[in-house]
């Protein structure tokens, strides 16, 4: 008998078909951790999907990765939707994805970054804004569930720390869908009751169950906080968005209680270093003070008190014989200005500096008269004007034209005859 080969492409394609029409893969619904992700430039998905034991190819075509509202990246765990096909090329079955979501704690970080982000954006992290916490409270207000371990770790923690200090319990849900408003509201309650810190936490679990504390009307609450808070949520390890707005972050309950309050010892210590300090520093001082009053027992002033006086009264002498001399000195500035002025020539001769005076009156009137226009009249010239205009060149006459002419006394008006014009 005769075998026939099949080409491998003819293989590939008669599985694919065989696959194709099986119903079981035409819809399967698989939950796995991505790996080998990759972006192609054309939108398309490439990745693998992996569980504890096996993987399978996987491709998202860019028509159906549009509607993603995240970006997978390996480790995600998601949740796909798609059918299961053989690729002829390569011999490979793989799924075709048509919808992916992240599956239960990865869509939890993913929202969880993206709060962290917008509030810190906002400026709710900022390291300035924090509010320093009371080194010696009276009152610490704590925030938590009314049972449990977190609140026995705090106040036997307070109590056996700080025994002075009242603590108040502002119970609340710190679980649930309910617990981020009841949070918020016992944050505003003990806000306005007069405590100096907060303490807002509870114990560890898992993200599900911290999640209140990561919801932002929480964050924005603590924020507005006009007390000092500080954050205890979960474990060491556990950083929710409580921690980065609280004023301080507290890696447990315990921590929390510590860092709200000293120790009675170590104030105990500080009061006693204070009195130390204090006594010492009473004790220089009364030391200066009776330094001083040795000193002053032994001045000279106190053992001769006289001598102040008779200083004084030889201060005044040297200030009156000062004053006199100056005095005399200025009647003698006087009394020789008196002599000068009384003994000057013009004085003793008045009359002189009224010839003097007189002889330049007259300089003046002759210099006046000379500048006067109408003192060459005096001499018999005239002057001739027409109109009340003199007249200086005889072109401007003619004729029959009446002209007035001006004396040294007098006035009169004439007929031209004549004209007979000059060069």
């Amino acid at each position: 008998m005769e075998r026939e080969y099949l080409k491998i492409s003819d293989l590939n394609n008669y599985i694919k078909s065989v696959i194709d029409k099986d119903p079981f893969l035409g819809k399967v619904y698989l939950c796995g951790e991505i790996s080998n992700f990759k972006n192609h430039t054309r939108g398309h998905l490439y990745f693998t999907l992996k569980d504890d034991s096996s993987r399978i190819n996987a491709v998202m075509f860019a028509s159906s990765a549009q509607g993603l509202g995240f970006e997978p990246q390996d480790g995600m765990n998601v949740l796909v939707e798609g059918r299961v096909s053989c690729y002829p090329a390569s011999g490979s079955y793989q799924i075709y994805v048509e919808k992916m979501e992240m599956d239960g704690i990865g869509k939890l970080f993913v929202e969880y970054e993206k709060l962290k982000k917008k509030l810190a954006d906002e400026g709710l992290f900022d390291l300035h804004k924090k509010k320093a916490i009371p080194k010696y409270p009276n009152k610490i207000g704590v925030i938590t569930a009314s049972t449990g371990a977190a609140v026995k770790d705090i106040i036997s923690t307070i109590k056996r720390r700080y025994p002075i200090c009242e603590v108040i319990l502002f119970p609340s849900l710190v679980q649930g869908d309910d617990a981020k408003e009841n949070i918020v509201k016992q944050i505003k309650v003990a806000d306005n009751f007069g405590v100096d810190t907060i303490i807002v936490g509870r114990g560890g679990g898992s993200i599900e169950d911290l999640w209140a504390f990561n919801e932002e009307i929480v964050a924005r609450a603590i924020y507005e906080c006009k007390t000092p808070i500080i954050s205890a949520v979960g474990h060491e390890i556990d950083f929710t968005i409580a921690d980065f707005v609280a004023d301080l972050r507290a890696p447990t309950p315990t921590g929390a209680a510590e860092m709200a309050v000293p120790t009675i010892m170590d104030v105990q210590t500080l009061i006693d270093n204070f009195e130390i300090r204090l006594n010492k520093n009473i004790k220089n001082m009364v030391n200066q003070k009776f330094i001083m009053l040795e000193r002053f027992k032994r001045s000279y002033i106190l053992k001769n008190p006289m001598s102040m006086y008779e200083i004084k009264e030889q201060k005044l002498d040297n200030l009156l014989d000062n004053i006199k001399g100056s005095i005399t000195n200025l009647m003698n500035v006087k009394k020789n200005l008196y002599e000068t002025v009384i003994s000057s020539y013009v004085i003793k001769n008045p009359e002189m500096l009224l010839d003097k005076s007189n002889q330049k009156l007259d300089l003046l009137i002759n210099s006046l008269k000379l500048l006067n226009p109408l003192s060459v009249l005096e001499k018999g010239y005239s002057v001739v004007s027409k109109d009340d205009v003199a007249i200086k060149d005889s072109k401007k006459i003619k004729k029959d034209d009446v002209i007035d002419i001006r004396l040294h006394k007098g006035n009169i008006k004439a007929k031209v005859m004549e004209v007979k014009n000059g060069k």
